[in-house]
């Protein structure tokens, strides 16, 4: 996995088809990985294959996908699809998610879910190691499936909190991280060394995603704005965005005030982004592996750059 990768964004005031044009512009400024994660626009199995049909070599990393959503057979599934059908190298990502998308939109559980993690993902090596399955588990139950043809990939946790932290250095490939500071890299980097430490296990690699506008206008600032309100809410998320500052912000959004309503500042987008020239938008990015980072995904901002061709351009690896 390349220290810099670029991840698929979904802003909601742009064409849905930018992704693949997105995909391709990541690979021919020579990055080495794409994540490709799901919301309201395409079924992240589907928009993986179109992406590995209109690309070459670069990796793609599924996800992260919500657990309690699609069972581990679908999982194993879905990565094996994209894996065989596209081309590989490919990587599969697990999440939580937020109580609004599964139970919400999904009519799922979302309770317990560092411990439905940890089921999850032993039942996903399974299926992708071509083994049978046969788990009963609190959470996850499911009797004789079995791939066939066995797909071994890394699975990637997405950790936000100290129980589904410690989950993911104890079983995880990689942890990833989303729309945090430099300092919050640095205080999951040591949680995960010192669990997986006493779990006799080598620590599991750490990425991070994180927004970045070169040179961002009106048009930008917004974008970036409307998307950090989708995260004022949900567990974690919130309580990071309080601890640095924004409590009232979090309370208004809790409260239930349109998200339409709530004014994000800058300087929240930049607390937990790279925005401004290149040259500022690289020493920021150096914060984040000084900070214990293995690899920064890069949310390119695309309101005033069409499939983040220049920002892609500026920074490629």
């Amino acid at each position: 996995m390349s220290a810099l990768g670029v991840v698929t964004p979904f802003w909601l005031d742009r064409p849905a088809g930018e992704a693949v044009d997105l995909a391709v512009e990541a690979e021919r400024t020579g990055f080495g990985e794409l994540w490709i994660g799901e919301m309201a626009t395409f079924d992240a199995f589907s928009l993986a294959t179109a992406v590995g049909l209109r690309t070459e070599r670069i990796g793609v990393r599924l996800g992260p996908l919500p657990i309690g959503v699609r069972t581990p057979v679908a999982l194993g599934l879905g990565v094996a699809s994209v894996a065989t059908l596209a081309r590989p190298p490919v990587g599969l990502a697990l999440g939580a998610s937020s109580p609004a998308i599964v139970s919400g939109w999904h009519d799922r559980p979302w309770d317990h879910a560092a411990a439905r993690m940890r089921e999850t993902v032993a039942a996903v090596r399974t299926v992708l190691d071509g083994q049978r399955l046969s788990v009963q588990g609190k959470h996850v139950r499911s009797k004789g499936f079995r791939l066939r043809e066995a797909v071994p990939l890394p699975i990637t946790v997405a950790a936000f909190g100290p129980a589904m932290t410690r989950v993911a250095a104890e079983v995880a490939d990689e942890v990833v991280l989303n729309l945090v500071p430099p300092a919050h890299v640095s205080q999951v980097r040591k949680e995960i060394d010192g669990h997986a430490a006493a779990a006799g296990r080598t620590p599991p690699r750490l990425a991070v995603w994180v927004p970045v506008a070169l040179d961002p206008g009106a048009a930008t600032l917004r974008q970036l704005a409307a998307q950090v309100t989708v995260y004022l809410s949900p567990p974690g998320y919130g309580e990071m965005f309080a601890e640095l500052g924004y409590g009232d912000l979090v309370f208004a959004a809790r409260s239930g005030t349109p998200r339409a309503s709530l004014a994000v500042p800058p300087s929240l987008v930049g607390d937990v982004g790279a925005i401004g020239s290149a040259a500022q938008i690289r020493a920021r990015i150096a914060e984040y592996f000084a900070a214990g980072a293995d690899h920064v995904g890069l949310i390119p901002a695309t309101a005033e750059d069409p499939a983040g061709r220049t920002l892609l351009r500026e920074l490629a690896p």
